[in-house]
This record gives structure tokens, C-alpha cells and sequence, in this order.
């Protein structure tokens, strides 16, 4: 009962298109996309802003051990 094989998954496919149209999945996957974009660059600001603030915290370390 759980075994979907290629056949079902076109005809899923197929009905999708039916009912939401192509130009509607169109714009649910550029909505998509553009955020999956805009996670992974705040996730790439976060990082690079943890890795600015361990540096500041090293140098301050360093600064008060003299």
C-alpha cells in the first residue's frame, strides 16, 4: 500500500497540473526558490558573524592577558 511506483507518480503529477494550473506551479516554485535563497544566505551571514565575533573576543583576550 505504500509502494508508489513511476506509474502513480505521474498520474499524481498529472493531477496536480489539472488542479492548480501550470502557471500556478510555476510561481509556488519561483516562491520557492527564492526562499531557499534567502535562508541560505542568512544562514551564511550568521556564520560569517559568529566567526567576525570569535575573532573580536580572541584579540580582546589577547589585549588583556599583555
Amino acid at each position: 500500500m505504500g509502494n508508489i511506483g513511476w506509474t502513480g507518480i505521474i498520474i499524481i503529477a498529472i493531477l496536480v497540473v489539472i488542479l492548480f494550473g501550470k502557471g500556478k506551479i510555476s510561481s509556488i516554485m519561483g516562491d520557492l526558490a527564492k526562499g531557499i535563497k534567502s535562508f541560505k544566505k542568512g544562514m551564511s551571514d550568521d556564520s560569517s558573524t559568529n566567526t567576525d565575533n570569535s575573532d573580536n573576543n580572541s584579540d580582546n583576550s589577547n589585549s588583556e592577558n599583555k
